[in-house]
This record gives structure tokens, sequence and C-alpha cells, in this order.
């Protein structure tokens, strides 16, 4: 899988394509001063550089390492324990129509039933139970017990421990073209969580990559707040979020770390092509071991008086201004 930039890239936009880099430990590429000037936003992000708002890619990185690469294709996904409750109508309904394992559902007593006045809720019951899974009544207190943040719309199911991909699922999802994988240096609200998992899903991302420990996981309020779109799109956890911003990079992305202090904002950077996404927690941001892994660094352009859009909202703004790079570039390719 080769980082194919001079066809995707600054070619496609009437400049010179960067030159093959040479094999290298993709975290020790750049000095410490690089990657001070990078946080910092003082001088040029470490990475791509804008020109005339066109992207061109600066410092070189590892070529791919196709044996490396082909050596854990093969790698089984991994099933990680969470939370095992969904709550809310649509959530319910996309987890049946993506096959997820449901064992129990409960439904608010009465308002499910054929002879109540909720329809929609008796023919999700209906689904259910024509699915093989059991439905037990219980009080609106039970469900208010059991639901993240009060909307369970009278239905929460219980089902196996979700299934996260591994990074190679994400990658494989990629295929060899033009993709987004968003990557969450520890974001740790669910709902932000489940909202970014959206947002990726709607623009089309590949995948998006969290680190196992410190961090939101899949539950019900990631359900809720994606619309179930945790159900179609590879959600890899992984060990070492520096580890797997390098293995993507191996795989043909740039990296591009989402941080106030950058240089360049997102409309004169670089962000199209083959992109991981580096998103930062609520309160902390892209921390500093993570940025010295990036390539370059953009930031939302502002002119109100609050500090900052929160996270999920940053990331939808970022998302679509690759897809709309996207868009433009297959318009110029056709």
């Amino acid at each position: 899988m080769a980082r194919d930039n001079a066809r995707r890239g600054p070619s496609r936009r009437g400049q010179g394509a960067p030159q093959p880099s040479q094999p290298g430990r993709g975290g020790q590429r750049r000095g410490r001063d690089q990657r001070a000037g990078s946080r910092s936003g003082g001088g040029a992000p470490g990475g791509r550089q804008a020109q005339g708002g066109r992207g061109q890619r600066g410092p070189k990185r590892p070529a791919p390492r196709s044996q490396r690469a082909s050596g854990r294709q093969d790698q089984p996904r991994a099933t990680t324990p969470g939370s095992d409750l969904i709550e809310g109508r649509r959530a319910v309904a996309e987890a049946l129509d993506a096959g997820v394992s449901i064992r129990t559902a409960y439904v608010q007593d009465g308002a499910g039933s054929p002879e109540g006045a909720d329809r929609a809720l008796a023919a999700l019951v209906r689904r259910l139970a024509d699915a093989g899974v059991e439905c037990e009544a219980v009080p609106r207190s039970r469900l208010d017990r059991l639901s993240s943040h009060g909307a369970h719309q009278g239905i929460v199911v219980k089902t196996k421990p979700f299934s996260y991909a591994t990074i190679e699922d994400v990658i494989a999802a990629a295929g060899e073209g033009d993709a987004l994988v968003v990557v969450l240096d520890h974001v740790t609200d669910e709902g932000n969580f489940g909202a970014i998992v959206r947002s990726a899903e709607v623009v089309g991302a590949a995948g998006v990559v969290v680190a196992n420990a410190r961090a939101a996981t899949v539950g019900p309020g990631a359900y809720k707040t994606s619309a179930g779109a945790v159900l179609h799109l590879p959600i890899a956890q992984v060990p070492n979020l520096a580890r797997a911003i390098d293995r993507l990079k191996e795989a043909g992305f740039w990296a591009c770390a989402a941080t106030e202090h950058a240089e360049q904002d997102v409309w004169h950077a670089p962000v199209y092509g083959r992109l991981a996404l580096v998103m930062g927690s609520e309160g902390e941001g892209v921390s500093r071991l993570v940025l010295g892994h990036c390539d370059f660094c953009a930031r939302l352009p502002q002119r109100g008086r609050v500090e900052s859009l929160n996270v999920a909202q940053a990331t939808t703004v970022m998302c679509y201004e690759w897809l709309r790079r996207a868009s433009e570039g297959a318009r110029s390719d056709a």
C-alpha cells in the first residue's frame, strides 16, 4: 500500500509532487525545535506547507514497509468489554439492522404493547420479538436508572460487548485512494465521542482510532449521539496512539493535528488526500507526544469571543473540509 502522493495531492493542483523519502522511524524524524514550533504556532508547522491556499508537503517521511504491513493484515479483530446497553429507538433499530447480538430488550410497561398508543415503539418491539429477542416490560423508573442521559424513549436493550476493530481493519477499509481516518487523543466524553463518529461516518471516513485507556468507549451515550453510526464504521482501540499514527503514515496517510496554536487555518492547510485527522481531548487538546508524530497542524478560524468550539463540533467542520477537497479533486480528475 503506497503513498501515491504524486497522483493524489499537490500535483493534482498544479504543484510538484513530493519526492520519496527514506525509511526511518516516523516519530523521530523531526527535531525538538520543529515540534516546539508546531505546538506554539511560531514558524511553519512541521509537514505540509500552505502556498497560495494550496498545500505543499515538506519534511520527508518513512517509505511504506510492505512486508510489515502485509504481515499484519490477518490480525483478528479485538473484542474489548464495554458497556452492554443501547438506548433509544433509532439506535436500537440500527443495532437490529447491523445484526448486533441483542440479549434482552427492556420496554416501558404498556408503551410497547400492540394495544398501546405508541405504534412506533410497538413496531420496534415486534421486530425484536421476530428476531428472537426476549422483551421484558419494566417500569419507566427502571429505564431511567439504566439510561446514561435520560433519553431512552421507552426502550433499552442489552447486548454482547462491542467488538472493536484493529488499526489494520481501518487501513483495509481505507483502500488505496483518498481516505480519512479520525484519531482521538483521549476524548473522554461519550456524547462527544458518539457525535464525532457520526460526523466521520457521514463524510465517508474509513474509521476512527481511540486509545484503550482514559478515553470514551462505545456505550449507551455513544450509540445514542452517533445515531447508530458506531455500528457502521470501524472503531479501533489501540494501546499507543503515537504508534498508531506512525502505522497510518506507513500506509500512506499524512497526519494533521487540530490545534488553536497552528499557523495555518483549515481553509489553507492541505486537508485532503489520505489524511489522519488528530483531534485532542476536551481539556488538554492534542498531547505533546502525539503532536510530535504529526506532519502539520491546522486550526479553525474564528471571529467571535467564545474561546473555541467543542471537540465534536470542531471535528465536524474539519471532516467536511476534507470532504469538500475530496469532492473538488474528484471533479478535477473527471
